[in-house]
């Protein structure tokens, strides 16, 4: 898992503030977040366009594996 590191910064000092463990307060967080999203009303899908101007995608790359994007993204740094 990769998380920004002031917003784990953040979160570690508010788990020392509170005498609890950063655990504890990511399962919090995201048990939240998850109800949320569980109440939230659902939107449709939106299909991009995926441009042509520069050829398209690069061979290899798929737009449904966000992970990959983001470890491409990070290996290869701006354009």
């Amino acid at each position: 898992m990769r998380m920004d590191d002031e917003l784990l910064r953040r979160a570690k000092a508010i788990a020392a503030q509170r005498d609890t463990t950063l655990t504890a307060i990511l399962e919090h967080a995201l048990r939240d977040w998850l109800d949320r999203q569980r109440r939230a009303p659902r939107r449709p899908r939106v299909d991009l366009p995926v441009s042509r101007a520069g050829g398209g995608l690069l061979p290899g790359v798929s737009l449904d594996d966000s992970a990959d994007l983001l470890d491409r993204m990070e290996r290869d740094g701006p354009a």
